[in-house]
């Protein structure tokens, strides 16, 4: 894929750009079993591959300039900030709401924050699109509410010029540090939630909850799981750091227990939303930490779903589901070798199958799912 950003070195995010897509692939596939090396029986599916352009559901826009010229993108190497509005990562769909947002900057007259001398106002735009709707959330990160009288006075001027705009919010970071984002949200809309729908099931996403970057790599991978679930047909399972309930809603069956633990209070808010919609009875959302949650129970499901953050679930964690009744895993990573090191920390568990699944082409990233099975 080309890019006129990357050629002329104004962003170079997309570090594995220059390699053909495909190249791109076999080393992730490559990479992958190097670190899983340990487990030689296991067998690797067919890798699902991205569309190379326009998949990304999100975009993380700095912001700067002046409230009068504002550039939405990145800052360079010398701090200069680089226009990528017109990024080919990015669907139409998403891309087309960055000149009504930049006419909206110069009406409330917000001023992007300026590193060097600490002042101003507006760090970033977080833009998400639900990609069967077209309809928008859009989060403005700013040090502090002195822009937010204006912005409501002007609201409906970007509502007429944006009417898939959905939810809008405030989210106030007021540390002079490399944090997204801070606590605090001010919702701005009517409506706090922008639904996602994968497979055909309901996902409520809120200003602060994860939702996977490309929607058809994620479709694929909660099938994979799905898939997986019925072919084990458990009981009950757990699904430990459930987000918005992704696997928990994709692997609910009657008369199977499901349990979802997210530390996330709004996430869980989302998911139980779902989760009523669909008149799952047998489903139940906590918000709890996963480890603390484990740690209480005297009873272990046969299947423990796992998507944990990049640092993996821990040794605390491994611990406990190594000790535990558990018969199956399925553990989804963004991070290859955290994962691995979880594994090592299972010896009683066995990778049965594992699959790749490129979320995030152009980058050393990817997504691991794994089904485990423990020995005997």
């Amino acid at each position: 894929m080309h890019c006129h950003h990357f050629a002329a070195g104004r962003c170079r995010s997309c570090t594995h750009l220059p390699t053909p897509y495909a190249d791109q692939l076999a080393w992730k596939q490559q990479h992958a079993r190097e670190l899983l090396a340990a487990w030689p029986d296991a067998k690797w599916l067919s890798p699902v591959s991205s569309r190379e352009r326009g998949f990304r559901n999100k975009a993380k826009m700095v912001v700067s300039g002046s409230w009068e010229a504002p550039v939405l993108g990145t800052l360079g190497m010398a701090g200069r900030g680089e226009d990528l509005r017109d990024c080919p990562l990015y669907p139409e769909a998403l891309a087309c709401a960055f000149e009504p947002l930049i006419r909206f900057i110069r009406l409330a007259r917000i001023a992007p924050y300026e590193l060097a001398s600490r002042s101003g106002e507006l760090k970033y735009l977080l833009l998400t699109l639900s990609v069967q709707s077209g309809e928008l959330m859009i989060r403005f990160v700013l040090r502090s509410q002195e822009a937010v009288g204006r912005m409501r006075k002007h609201l409906a001027t970007l509502q007429d010029e944006l009417p898939q705009l959905r939810v809008l919010s405030v989210n106030l970071q007021p540390e002079h540090k490399a944090v997204l984002e801070g606590e605090r949200e001010i919702l701005l809309s009517g409506s706090r939630t922008l639904q996602m729908r994968l497979n055909g099931l309901p996902l409520h996403l809120r200003p602060q909850s994860f939702y996977q970057t490309n929607d058809e790599v994620a479709a694929a991978l909660y099938a994979q799981a799905r898939d997986w679930c019925d072919e084990l047909q458990p009981g009950a399972i757990w699904d430990l750091f459930c987000g918005v309930g992704g696997f928990a809603l994709h692997c609910a069956a009657p008369g199977r227990r499901v349990t979802g633990i997210e530390i996330s209070t709004e996430a869980i808010q989302s998911a139980c939303q779902s989760r009523d919609e669909l008149a799952l009875a047998d489903v139940e959302f906590r918000a709890l930490d996963a480890a603390d949650f484990a740690a209480g129970q005297t009873e272990v499901p046969p299947l423990v779903i796992l998507n944990p953050p990049r640092r993996g679930i821990g040794p605390g964690l491994c611990a406990f589901l190594e000790a535990s009744a558990a018969r199956w895993l399925i553990y989804s990573s963004c991070n290859a070798p955290s994962l691995a090191r979880d594994l090592e920390r299972m010896p009683s568990f066995r990778p049965l199958q594992v699959r790749l699944l490129d979320m995030f082409p152009h980058s050393h990233h990817y997504e691991l799912i794994t089904l485990l099975e423990r020995d005997g």
